[in-house]
């Protein structure tokens, strides 16, 4: 099953976690923001990504606290016996993804680079249509999962 994760971090030079968002293809959501520094924030992070924070209840966590809420969520979504692919749209996300699990991904947890297989008109307009901002990391990952149009495979 696919899970498309989207984050939000603190800049590009020394990215630190912020927020994760994940979204199943079944539909289940998890989300979660921890604690950072926002010295160390871009000034594009300070004035767009940190005034969306704080209004999902329940959303803040330690970053261990997070390490258990995932693992947890993951093996919740999983079907029985099956891979996970691990959707991402940019490398950082999946970089923050294996950080927050303290590199320790589980065996049935596989990366997935899908930058070639979103549709930008479709990312776009799913944020348009539900009137929500993009850089939100739980929004973000439902236009990800909504704008992902599976390539068939190449066949030579």
């Amino acid at each position: 099953m696919n899970i498309f994760i989207d984050t939000e971090f603190t800049d590009f030079i020394k990215p630190q976690l912020i927020s994760m968002g994940l979204v199943a293809a079944s539909g289940e959501e998890f989300y979660a923001e921890v604690p950072f520094l926002e010295i160390s924030c871009s000034t594009f992070v300070k004035e767009v990504v940190i005034p969306l924070l704080g209004k999902q209840h329940g959303a803040v966590c330690s970053k261990d606290e997070l390490r258990e809420r995932l693992i947890t969520w993951l093996e919740l979504v999983r079907p029985r016996n099956e891979a996970l692919e691990i959707c991402f749209y940019f490398q950082t996300d999946w970089d923050l993804f294996a950080n927050a699990l303290g590199g320790s991904i589980p065996i049935w947890c596989q990366a997935r680079l899908i930058g070639r297989e979103i549709n930008e008109l479709l990312r776009y307009d799913f944020h348009k249509r539900n009137q929500l901002p993009e850089h939100h990391a739980l929004y973000d990952a439902r236009a990800i999962r909504y704008a992902f149009r599976e390539r068939p495979p190449v066949i030579f």
